[in-house]
């Protein structure tokens, strides 16, 4: 078992105290359920999901299609 540090705010805190008194389980053991949880709900990303991301190249469209005395007609539409 590893053993580490964590902060947590005081009011979470006080909550995971709180659960530990009522159930007579260890503050360590709320917390290893928790991480247990979240390591449930949250499976690993699939392989191309961890990579980074980079935008799409650019495609050129031509040119604009409207005159450039429309331009501020058309961006305040």
């Amino acid at each position: 078992m590893v053993k580490t540090q964590i902060q947590l705010s005081d009011t979470l805190y006080a909550e995971a105290k709180r659960i530990a008194r009522e159930r007579e389980i260890s503050f360590a053991e709320v917390v290893r359920r928790g991480v247990e949880y979240v390591t449930r709900i949250y499976p690993p990303l699939e392989r191309n999901a961890q990579q980074a991301w980079h935008p799409p190249k650019p495609v050129r469209l031509g040119e604009f299609q409207s005159a450039p005395e429309d331009w501020r007609l058309m961006a305040n539409e």
